[in-house]
């Protein structure tokens, strides 16, 4: 596998993350990505940028456009922010869980709309999430 397209970007405002969800939109349409495929990783990426601002005090995003040698395509997003971490993930993965004044679907709600999703986080460590949607 290799990584055709990458590029960083950081999350301190909301305006940042409506330029992601324009990256993310565009990346996948240029890739041929279905519509489905494009609304489902937008949404993740929105609330994923989301909760790195939100809980995170802000963050990074790395997008990449990866190419396997069988010819499939993917793109993958890598979050990461230096805020307090999760305590309890599997909590926090939980439909209606939230620290906030949320829906608590962020989270699990990303991971059921993308294909590879893996969380790394702890408190007082920050948290980095890494999301993959496969054409």
């Amino acid at each position: 596998m290799s990584v055709s397209k990458s590029d960083a970007a950081t999350i301190q405002n909301t305006e940042d993350i409506v330029r992601l969800r324009q990256r993310v939109r565009d990346l996948m349409k240029n890739e041929g990505f279905s519509l489905v495929d494009q609304t489902k990783m937008v949404t993740a990426a929105s609330e994923l940028a989301r909760n790195a601002l939100v809980y995170g005090g802000g963050g990074a995003v790395l997008v990449e456009v990866l190419k396997e040698d069988n010819g499939r395509t993917g793109l993958r997003l890598i979050f990461e922010d230096h805020g307090p971490g999760i305590a309890d993930i599997d909590q926090a993965l939980t439909d209606g869980f939230t620290t906030g004044n949320g829906l608590g679907l962020g989270l699990g709600g990303s991971k059921r709309l993308t294909n590879e999703f893996l969380i790394d986080s702890s408190p007082g460590a920050g948290t980095r999430i890494t999301v993959t949607r496969w054409m």
